[in-house]
């Protein structure tokens, strides 16, 4: 018995030396090259692993589809910026073969062999190097054995040229919100501000509330203080609003809301309601019993009082305010998170400055005017502006839908008698309900009724084909014109139809008959076939990624895209390809997919377009340009929101000379490899 265990622990030694043994035996030899060994940043070169392999053993390729079974050449490089790998580990010359361990066919060296791995060198400080994984086997005894060789190109000198960064690399292509956007939101959201202390609930309140303050017993000082801390809580009062409105309400949600059916809908009804209250035909009120449950707290003393007395002035004011803060909360829908925060932020300022500044200096109180009709006549020009920004939000869900109500003409229309309207309103010619005969014009008054008579005259314009610039983002875009009102009236003859299709394009260009090019230009609205077209006519892709209720993006192709030097260049050095990202067209069912980004199914076009822009790019920004190779590598880092036509021909410009550098190095690499 001592005798049989004595020879199995033998055997299982024989064993495992024989396997170590394998495992030690050395069957190839690596050698290192290159196709040059000086070089520039910019230049793909090719890195050269020679091989030789003893006798009776192979070695298994790159080639092989690691499902087979083998263990396949591989080249494991350390991580650094100096170099990037361009394409696969290429076996050059290798055998095949049916091989009966794995079924397959499989490729092979035996004596030896090659392999080539293109780079593109992009810092004078290059380092190449890392580990080289490898199976060789023989068929004499059915071994196998894995093996490593350490490699590195330290040899390779970089003799000129400027560091460059690796294409693909797209960690620098998120952009946030241009700040100046936030600051013209902010001035915006003051201005509100402003106008909401002018209205009928506000202004009688300021000298009666800082009354409270100067004529306590308190010291001037104590009394100050309060006062202070009074502005103080009204600011935080209405920041608090803007905090919960952006919880419920994030930038995740901000597109769907900006542009939806149900969510643009709403708030044009509520705008229009908003509308018809600052008319005076109704109040909108808070329910009276919170009201004066706020009231009771505000009589305590101390801090927490003012608190309380800074939130029931918010309460009672609420019927002129409401209609101004939900504009401006309305309005951040267009923005990211933080925007309700910076709009709540700028509004409560304004708000707030009166309150604590007749506080702090009472005897400026004289210098205002009495209360009066001039308050109501404030609520109604604020009624006529909420009308007009109420059918905006009207028209952004017909654009997204492809409703057709609100063509550009029509909008136009409306615009216009809204305009004269208030005109006609400021002038005495009309009244509403509270508003007395106007027995006298106030200069101030004229003066509006002049600038209303003047905006009406310039939309007028857009009647007959003037572009109105200065409403770009605002208006329905040129080519959305249905109808018109000098083709109706046989003063115009009907435009003919623009092919979109580029020169060249074979076939159709999918979403072209809902979706549109300005300026006439010519390309499409999906990627592929835009890739495809660009590879055939060897030319790189505009991509806008833009949206129909997108305001900076019609300001954009109006002031900047029609602009020669830009439209020149669109048309002959680029594909152009537009992708909106708020279109609510549901595609087939065969082509939804789950987002890589947030795990959700996209089902539109719109959707799929802005799941594309923030996981491809990084970016979720509209308008947001990108210059592609044909290789869909960028040229250059994204432009977003730039009203410089200058700055715009300049990111054409350096687009189309780095993509013709990139054709011009392949070429020479190409050339190269082949001698």
């Amino acid at each position: 018995m001592n005798k049989l265990k004595l020879l199995f622990v033998i055997i299982v030694g024989l064993m495992a030396f024989s396997q170590s043994w394998a495992q030690l035996k050395i069957t190839t030899n690596w050698t290192f090259d290159a196709s040059k060994t000086e070089v520039q940043t910019g230049e793909v070169i090719e890195l050269i692993f020679k091989v030789k392999i003893i006798d009776n053993w192979y070695l298994y390729s790159s080639d092989i589809d690691p499902d087979v079974g083998p263990m396949v050449t591989e080249a494991i490089y350390e991580d650094n910026d100096s170099f990037e790998v361009v394409g696969d580990l290429i076996p050059i010359d290798a055998k095949k073969k049916f091989d009966n361990i794995w079924e397959a066919d499989v490729t092979y060296f035996e004596g030896k062999g090659e392999f080539r791995q293109k780079v593109r060198v992009l810092k004078k400080d290059l380092n190449i190097s890392g580990t080289l994984s490898f199976q060789t086997c023989t068929d004499i005894d059915g071994q196998c054995i894995p093996g490593y060789a350490d490699f590195d190109f330290n040899f390779i000198k970089v003799v000129s040229g400027e560091d460059q960064q690796a294409e693909g690399d797209y960690s620098v292509l998120l952009q946030t919100d241009d700040g100046g956007s936030l600051w013209g939101f902010f001035l915006a959201a003051f201005l509100f501000g402003l106008a909401a202390l002018l209205t009928p609930c506000v202004f009688p309140m300021i000298p009666m509330t800082v009354a409270f303050f100067t004529n306590s017993t308190q010291s001037r000082a104590k009394a100050r203080l309060k006062a202070a801390s009074y502005g103080i809580s009204i600011i935080l009062i209405y920041i608090l609003v803007g905090l919960i409105f952006s919880s419920f309400f994030g930038a995740g949600i901000a597109n769907d809301l900006a542009t939806g059916a149900i969510a643009n809908s709403l708030f044009f009804i509520v705008f229009v309601i908003f509308a018809i209250s600052f008319f005076g035909y109704f109040e909108i009120n808070l329910p009276t019993g919170f009201v004066n449950k706020m009231d009771k707290k505000a009589n305590k003393g101390g801090f927490l009082g003012v608190f309380f007395m800074a939130f029931t002035l918010v309460l009672v004011s609420f019927s002129c305010t409401g209609p101004i803060v939900g504009t401006v909360l309305i309005e951040s829908f267009q923005g990211a998170k933080i925007k309700p925060l910076v709009g709540m932020l700028g509004f409560s300022i304004a708000f707030a400055i009166p309150f604590t500044l007749f506080a702090f200096f009472p005897g400026m109180l004289k210098e205002l005017p009495k209360s009066g009709g001039w308050l109501n006549s404030v609520k109604v020009v604020l009624g006529f502006i909420e009308l007009g920004l109420g059918f905006k939000f009207l028209s952004v869900a017909d654009q997204a839908y492809h409703w057709g109500l609100l063509d550009r003409e029509i909008y136009i229309a409306i615009w216009f008698v809204l305009a004269l309207g208030l005109t006609l309103y400021l002038l005495g010619i009309i009244r509403f309900p509270h508003d007395s005969k106007v027995k006298k014009l106030h200069p101030l008054r004229l003066v509006v009724a002049a600038i209303s008579l003047a905006f009406a005259v310039y939309l007028f314009q857009g009647f007959r084909g003037a572009p109105l610039s200065g409403l770009a983002g605002y208006l329905p875009p040129e080519k959305k014109k249905d109808f018109s009102f000098a083709v109706t009236l046989g003063l115009e003859e009907a435009p003919e139809v623009v092919e979109v299709a580029p020169v060249g394009f074979d076939g159709v260009v999918k979403y072209a008959d809902f979706l549109e090019l300005p300026h006439n230009l010519r390309g499409f609205f999906d990627y592929e076939q835009a890739l495809e077209f660009a590879r055939e006519v060897n030319k790189p892709i505009f991509i806008d990624f833009t949206g129909h209720g997108c305001v900076n993006c019609r300001k954009m192709e109006q002031n900047v895209w029609s602009a020669d030097p830009v439209l020149e260049r669109l048309k002959q050095d680029y594909v152009v390809l537009a992708l909106y990202v708020d279109d609510k067209t549901e595609l087939p069912e065969s082509e939804w997919y789950t987002s890589s980004f947030d795990g959700k199914v996209k089902k539109t076009i719109g959707k799929q377009n802005f799941d594309f822009q923030i996981t491809k790019f990084n970016g979720n920004a509209q308008p947001y340009y990108v210059l592609l190779d044909t290789n869909e590598q960028p040229l250059v880092a994204p432009l977003s929101y730039d009203p410089d036509v200058e700055n715009f021909v300049d990111f054409l410009d350096k687009g189309k000379a780095e993509f013709a550098r990139r054709m011009s190095a392949t070429a020479a690499s190409s050339t190269t490899l082949d001698d």
